[in-house]
């Protein structure tokens, strides 16, 4: 009997700290979240963001998905030799207190399929899927140009 007393005591006491609920509640946090409009309709889309990690811990977004769009991912363009290549990106690491830039030119995400064509000012949302298993929503703006 008294051993289920110490179990409960000590169950009651972890789930109290504040360390224990902040830690596991922490999640990265998206600003200025949007998508690019093309010109014209296009099978492909971009999105950016900057993504900010305010937990202790480091976080890594491995994935993402929305709705919107048949296929989310994270690409990264870079220069190699005077030639601008684009490559998918399985994992984002990001520090603890430090930020990720998703814009054009660099890391962005890739949207591809749009299950409808989308307009200026229609604000689709995109789930970040992160290592541990959980996953942040982010609402992004569809736009021309970047806010």
């Amino acid at each position: 009997m008294n051993r289920r007393i110490e179990t409960l005591c000590l169950s009651v006491l972890l789930l109290s700290s504040p360390g224990v609920a902040l830690a596991a509640e922490c999640l990265p946090v998206a600003k200025a979240a949007w998508v690019r409009l093309p010109p014209v309709a296009m099978p492909m889309m971009a999105g950016f963001a900057r993504i900010e990690n305010p937990c202790k811990a480091p976080v890594s977004i491995v994935g993402a998905e929305s709705l919107a769009f048949d296929d989310v991912s994270l690409h990264e363009t870079r220069e190699e030799g005077g030639v601008s290549r684009m490559r998918e990106v399985a994992t984002l690491p990001i520090a603890p207190g430090k930020v990720v830039e998703l814009k054009p030119g660099g890391l962005h995400l890739m949207l591809h399929g749009p299950y409808q064509p989308l307009a200026a000012g229609e604000k689709p949302v995109i789930t970040l899927k992160l290592a541990d298993g959980r996953s942040l929503p982010v609402v992004f703006e569809v736009r021309k140009s970047a806010p």
